[in-house]
Parts: structure tokens; sequence; C-alpha cells
């Protein structure tokens, strides 16, 4: 398991408010004249800033960094962790010699700031000068959620992949004979696993509020793979089905397992999400949608079933796409700032496409490796079970939440949208994401 999910693995929407606020005032961000003119063969010292804070996380990052060294001994790496968005870009507005030479963020909702404000470098021109084609270096969703409007300012290092966990014991108490595939069967399959108890639950099938732990508009829609922005820009939301589809499913799905007010009351009891007492781990809900990071987590729970790990299901008309899922993950970068560019490129390009790197620093901290020759590496050691999340990050249907201009606010306002449908205060879907798609374009339009 990544223990980073504690500092990380938040919603997107629970991340985008802080992140994109803190972004908006860096318009002169980058602003530096310095140019990669440096020596990278010559002896030279750069600063790292990196978000991982727990201690077999921090140990893994020195152990990669250690290994970059040993490769290049002229280039040494100062470090420096549990860095969050915020810190980073107080850093790059301002430069100087305390300022990092390579970042590292867990928010890939920024990389649209960050490329357009030029807070990090365009990393085309040192990907051609290697001969690196990031089409077939990293997987098409990591490739996607690394570049903005044509400009590629970030590489991934490590990914995360969304996929269902469930109770095998209770499955088997159901009748229940594998994991669902489709929406439907999943909706049956939670109805099947829900134990009433008094006016409230002894097992709920699936905790389907977007309060409920990773359970987000992004993570749900993900499977109904929609387009958010059409070619012009604009909110696409209003205007793709998936949308309106997927919203429905879930309100649908809200109402069927006991309405939005009882299922609250019982999310009320559920232990912390990073917690041994998280309501998985405990057998208060059976099926539970999250990262790979969970495995690990729950087995170190000691729960009393087994468990099980499957792609989440997709549309009926798109029973074909099953085994696709969302992909996010880190994110790392040259600071426009830094006077070490081609020193700082050699260690973002070790870290990021060097498979032993890579191989490294997934075993290390259980994520899921960011370049196919990683993926498919004889030295990448897991759980059976993780392969789900291997395949998944391979699986070219997968998707990611696309790059804006003011980080992850359209995914707020989208997430605010669900909640006011989940709860009833919003009737009308369809004019709903009317309403929020115009919201969307004007705080784009604003941010620009």
């Amino acid at each position: 398991m990544s223990g980073n999910s504690r500092n990380r693995r938040k919603p997107a929407v629970a991340l985008a408010v802080t992140a994109s606020i803190a972004l908006l005032g860096s318009a002169c961000t980058g602003q530096s004249t310095s140019s990669a003119t440096d020596d990278a063969g010559k002896e030279t010292t750069i600063t790292f800033w990196h978000g991982w804070s727990a201690p077999e996380e921090v140990k893994a990052i020195q152990a990669n960094v250690d290994a970059f060294e040993k490769a290049h001994p002229n280039i040494h790496v100062k470090v420096v962790g549990n860095i969050n968005d915020d810190k980073i870009n107080q850093a790059l507005r301002a430069g100087g010699s305390s300022a990092p030479d390579v970042v590292s963020s867990f928010t890939t909702n920024n990389v649209g700031k960050f490329c357009s404000s030029r807070a990090l470098v365009d990393l085309a021109p040192f990907l051609k000068k290697d001969g690196i084609d990031p089409a077939k270096t990293f997987p098409k969703a990591m490739n996607e959620y690394t570049q903005f409007e044509g400009k590629r300012c970030t590489l991934p290092l490590l990914g995360d992949a969304y996929a269902l966990y469930y109770n095998k014991d209770a499955f088997k108490d159901a009748g229940i004979a594998e994991p669902p595939r489709t929406w439907s069967e999943f909706a049956e399959d939670a109805k099947k696993l829900t134990k009433a108890k008094g006016d409230g639950y002894e097992q709920l099938g699936f905790m389907p509020d977007y309060h409920g732990y990773e359970s987000t508009t992004e993570h749900y829609l993900a499977q109904w793979s929609p387009t958010y922005f059409d070619s012009d820009g604009k909110s696409n939301i209003a205007k793709d089905p998936a949308f309106a589809k997927g919203l429905a499913f879930q309100k649908k799905l809200v109402d069927e397992l006991g309405g939005f007010a009882k299922l609250e009351r019982y999310r009320a009891g559920f232990g912390d999400e990073f917690g041994a007492k998280h309501p998985f781990h405990l057998g208060q809900v059976a099926m539970q949608l999250d990262g790979e990071w969970r495995l690990g987590m729950a087995e170190a729970a000691k729960p009393k079933f087994e468990i099980g790990v499957a792609p989440l299901p997709v549309p009926d008309d798109q029973a074909d796409t099953y085994r696709k899922g969302y992909i996010t993950g880190t994110i790392a970068g040259i600071a426009a700032t830094s006077t070490k560019q081609n020193a700082a490129w050699e260690l973002v390009k070790f870290m990021t496409t060097n498979t032993d790197a890579v191989v490294d620093f997934a075993n290390a901290i259980h994520n899921v490796p960011s370049t196919l020759e990683a993926l498919r590496s004889p030295r990448l050691k897991y759980d059976p079970r993780f392969k789900t999340f291997l395949d998944i990050a391979q699986n070219p249907n997968s998707t990611t939440t696309p790059a804006s201009v003011n980080g992850g606010q359209y995914l707020v306002s989208l997430q605010n949208l669900g909640y006011d449908i989940e709860k009833g205060k919003q009737s009308d879907i369809q004019a709903g994401l009317e309403k929020t798609a115009k919201e969307i374009d004007t705080t784009i339009a604003q941010a620009k």
C-alpha cells in the first residue's frame, strides 16, 4: 500500500479548491529569463521537492535519488519532503537560491495551471533531445494528464488506478458467483448484499453517496468515458450524455439502497478512511470503490473475510470496455526559475523513464508503475490481486480528468451538482448540467 494516500489521495474536489485558489495568483510564475545552458556533466547540486512524508515513502524516494547519484556522481541532490502545492507555488513564484529545481506534486489537476503559467518548463525539447516518445513510453491516460493544450510541463512519476474491492465471503453468502461487470449487475448485487438492521443496516452492499470514501463524481463517471471539454475548450458536460447517465445511475442507486438520509446516518458511523476501522475493513460495506493502496491497508487491518479485487463495472451498453478504469498519479517537472535545468532534467528523466528506477520505486511504495516497460517488468513484485490495477493502467480505454487552466475547479462545480442531485435538491439533471456548464465556462474565462 502507498501510505501516501494519507496526504494525496483525497478526492479531487477536496484538493481542487485550495490548490486552484493558491495558483490563481501565479500569473507571474516562471517569468525567469534563465534557459537550459548549464553543463549537466559538471559538478553541481540541485534541489528536489516532493510531497511524501510516511517513513517508508521517504526511504523509498531517497533510495531512488541514491540510485540516480550513483549513475550521475557529479550531480548531487538535496531532497526536501512533505511539500504541498501551496509551498511549491510560492517557491516557483519567488525563485532564488533556496527554490527547488525539480518538483513533484500529487495534484494532477494543477498541470493546466503549471503549464499555462510557465511555472514549470516545457519538457518537449528535453524529450526530443534524448529521443523519448511519451506516447510510446507512458500509458495513455498518464500521457494525457501530464500536459495541457499541447504543452508538456510534467511527466508521470508512478500512478494510481481505481477498481472495485469486494467481500468474497459476503458474495458467497448472497449467492453471487462473481464480481459485477456492468452497472446494472452492480446495482442488483448491492441490493442483494444489503442487510437491514432496525432503521439502518447490518451490512450495506455499497455506499453510493458522493461523500462516501472515493465515490466522487469523476471516479464514477470515468466508467462512462466522458468528454469534459469540447474542441473549443468549453464545458461539454451538458452535451455528452455520459454525464447525465452517470449522475442518474448514482441517484437511482442512492434511492434503491434506502435513500440519502438513511445512507448518511449510516455513513456517520464510519471510521477514518485511512485507519484500521474503514467500513470495508469491518464488513460494514460489502463493496468499495478505491485505489490500489487499499489492498495493503485492508489486509493490514486483518479483516474477517477474504478480499477480492476486480475492475469497476461499466455501463451496460459499453460492456465490451470492461476492465477500464480511472487513472491519476504523481507528476514531476522542472522549475522555470531553475538555473540548472539540464541537470534537473537528468533527475526527472531518471525517475520517470528509467525502467529499473520506476519498478524499484513502485515495489517500495506499492503504487502503479508509470511506464509501459515498468508495468510489464518481470522485476515488479505484487500480490496477484494487484494485477487488476496494472491492467487498468495499461488499458487504452481507461480515462483520466483533463487539465484545466484553473486546476480542478470544474470538478468542484460538477461534484457540487452531484451533491444536490443525490439529496434531491436538484431533480432536473439536464438543467443542472446546463447551469453547471455555464458556471465552469465562466470560471475558466476568468482564470484566463
